[in-house]
């Protein structure tokens, strides 16, 4: 099944019409909102340098699991 979204708030416009393969390969400040200072620090801290590392990234899945659960109680 195809499945379509429009990503374009999401992301800097030079990555809009990427492929999610493409996306998650791509550097983080490639997200709307994500400067490369940003994304320096990210790569320091946590040793990220992609979309997919951020998305698969321990601690963030982590906070993102408990916001989710509590969310889910309201």
């Amino acid at each position: 099944m195809a499945v379509s979204a429009d990503l374009a708030k999401l992301l800097d416009r030079e990555y809009e019409d990427k492929t999610l393969d493409e996306l998650l390969k791509a550097p983080v400040d490639a997200l709307a909102g994500v400067s490369a200072e940003d994304a320096e620090l990210l790569k320091k801290a946590f040793h990220i340098k992609t979309v997919g590392d951020l998305g698969r990234n321990k601690f963030f899945r982590a906070a993102t699991a408990l916001v989710d659960l509590t969310d889910s109680r309201k």
